[in-house]
């Protein structure tokens, strides 16, 4: 079992169970999925940039990325619809675990100048989201074989609506966010 999951079910359930005030484990929040993107907008120009962008996601997530492909054409970007632009995964279970534990303890750590994470970036309804510049603070990737620099967009997926109790269900799991 990944190390965070057995910290929420035998740590964190009865941590927010106190702090929420509720007796039932299954209104507690919790997470959903994690969802990471990358969006290539080089692609059209080099192919070879979307080819290395889902083989390092991959590394960095155990998992095979969906290709994601444009849905309107847009004439200032020399875009048409259905060129493939980007790529994506969608983390649940086990590997969502896994992954947000060496985001926590490893990945973030490593960024350079790193004070935490924007504690503002929810959107309303219990979700979260950041952004890395860049794909080389997995420790999976390595330095030497990159040859373009990439960034990625972390969207954590939870059960509740409300921002605050999402934000302290993160804040229990180890992210750091920043102080405000």
């Amino acid at each position: 079992m990944a190390r965070l999951l057995e910290r929420y079910k035998n740590e964190l359930v009865p941590q927010l169970a106190e702090k929420l005030g509720r007796k039932n484990r299954l209104s507690l929040p919790r997470l959903q999925k994690i969802v990471v993107n990358m969006g290539v907008g080089k692609a059209l120009q080099d192919k070879n940039r979307l080819e290395h962008a889902v083989e390092q996601l991959a590394l960095i997530t155990g998992q095979r990325p969906q290709v994601t492909r444009a849905r309107k054409a847009v004439s200032g970007f020399r875009l048409r619809e259905g060129n493939p632009i980007g790529c994506r995964v969608t983390l649940r279970g086990r590997r969502m675990y896994e992954f947000l534990d060496r985001l926590i303890s490893i990945a973030l750590p490593r960024i350079r100048d790193f004070r935490g994470v924007n504690p503002k970036s929810f959107d309303g309804h219990g979700n979260y989201s950041l952004g890395l510049a860049e794909q080389m603070v997995f420790p999976e990737i390595d330095p030497d074989k990159v040859t373009y620099t990439q960034g990625m967009d972390i969207t954590f997926v939870t059960s509740t609506k409300n921002d605050d109790e999402a934000r302290e269900l993160l804040r229990l799991f180890g992210m750091p966010f920043r102080e405000s």
